[in-house]
């Protein structure tokens, strides 16, 4: 750093004419100035500088030494404008993965605008179901829908995963609109299986929250094909309005019991400590933000 400062220093005496001039844009005395400079005479062996209390002249060995410091000088404002440039710029590999649902809707459609703007990168999407090692595996970016526990990873909320209870409007005019959760005991609800169990339905009643344990004559281990039962009209469903939404806003699906559907955890992005974290890592999760962000994007998904 001394080494550093001291070849600057020269540089800016000899463009400036004086030390008083370098001192001045500094904002140091110029007895500074005029120490670095010794101190560079010394280390190097060699008078650089006539001074004299007007002026300084360069000595034969300063002027061969100064084209030398002013292209060092030179090379690394370069070096640093190209680092910063490339820094600024996102670019590598992206490993992202996402449960096989939500990432064919919400994902995957989204992937060709975030490299549109994004050119320098290339990105890989990996679909399923399952909890992915996030570090094991090399993934850049998990989403996830669900309660976190995994504290060696980051997290970033990028929307609220709100569930509602749905059914075709022709379901309901065959079989009622139920009013209370202690109705849906009447109803065919249309259920997801998880290991060969059935999975109730969480739900907030006085002010408490508990799970609900309903029936039907269709219970499948797949979202997707339980939002495509509802939509013909064979049950009620509980599913993520993510999944829903533009059904809903189609007039294909009619939500029930509103006031007592319960929160649900959160759609997150996870990744894996890093001390200087990628910017096309950050990009990404941005990107995913602000298209979740926007007015009634789960009704209007891409």
């Amino acid at each position: 750093m001394d080494q550093f400062k001291q070849i600057s220093t020269f540089v800016d005496v000899a463009a400036k004419g004086s030390l008083s001039a370098a001192a001045r844009a500094e904002g140091i005395a110029p007895a500074m100035i005029g120490r670095r400079l010794d101190a560079l005479e010394e280390r190097l062996g060699v008078k650089l500088l006539q001074r004299t209390t007007r002026k300084i002249v360069l000595t034969n060995e300063g002027a061969a030494f100064l084209e030398d410091c002013q292209r060092i000088l030179t090379d690394l404002e370069d070096a640093e404008s190209s680092v910063s440039e490339r820094s600024a710029r996102a670019s590598g590999s992206l490993l992202i993965s996402a449960p096989a649902g939500f990432g064919r809707q919400h994902v995957a459609p989204l992937v060709p605008s975030f490299l549109t703007e994004h050119r320098d990168v290339t990105l890989t999407l990996n679909l399923n179901d399952r909890i992915a090692d996030v570090i094991g595996e090399g993934i850049d970016v998990a989403i996830r829908i669900a309660v976190l526990t995994d504290s060696n990873l980051i997290s970033v909320k990028l929307a609220d995963n709100d569930r509602v209870i749905v059914a075709a409007p022709s379901y309901l005019r065959r079989h009622g609109t139920p009013q209370t959760p202690d109705d849906l005991g009447r109803h065919n609800c249309l259920a997801i299986s998880s290991e060969g169990s059935q999975r109730g339905w969480t739900l907030k009643q006085h002010g408490k929250v508990s799970v609900h344990k309903v029936g039907g004559n269709m219970v499948c281990n797949d979202g997707e094909v339980l939002h495509n039962w509802a939509l013909n009209g064979k049950g009620l469903a509980w599913r993520s309005m993510w999944e829903v939404g533009a059904a809903i806003e189609a007039g294909e699906l009619v939500t029930v019991l509103d006031k007592f559907v319960a929160p649900a955890p959160p759609i997150y992005a996870v990744f894996a400590q890093r001390r200087h974290l990628p910017l096309r890592i950050r990009a990404f999760v941005d990107f995913l933000r602000h298209a979740y962000a926007q007015p009634n994007y789960w009704r209007h998904p891409l």
